[in-house]
């Protein structure tokens, strides 16, 4: 096997809305449906946490379909959320630890979360907690 290379396999998925084939790390969950950018951009959402308009659309969509506290979150949507809110408060830092999430992918999950104004991040005493609203 001298000189062959070695290919990370890369996970695919579809989105679900063009049903173009994308790497599965540069895909974005919402509402339990894969999009990828082009098609997340399209449906209005954004991929930034503090976006008023992804916000009006996400607690609109959750209200027309009677949808309260984390119903309707995938389950590791739910799970975040139900950590945070058992603990009162949480760093990102401790929610990366207890999720095995770098930066990145902590900042997916929390999306669809402050979006649909379930989490918000909060100062106390210098430093950032985030913090459940509903």
């Amino acid at each position: 096997m001298a000189g062959s290379a070695i290919k990370k396999r890369v996970n695919m998925v579809q989105c679900s809305r063009c049903k173009r084939e994308i790497a599965e790390a540069r895909s974005y969950v919402h509402q339990g449906k894969v999009y990828c950018e082009d098609c997340l951009m399209d449906i209005g959402l954004s991929i930034k946490e503090c976006d008023p308009w992804a916000s009006y659309i996400e607690t609109s969509g959750r209200k027309r379909h009677g949808e309260k506290g984390a119903a309707g979150m995938t389950e590791l949507e739910t799970n975040i959320y139900e950590y945070i809110k058992s603990r009162g408060r949480a760093t990102r830092q401790e929610v990366m630890q207890r999720f095995g999430f770098s930066d990145e992918d902590l900042k997916l999950q929390l999306l669809p979360l402050m979006h649909s104004e379930l989490v918000k991040e909060r100062a106390e005493g210098g430093k950032e907690y985030l913090v459940t609203i509903a």
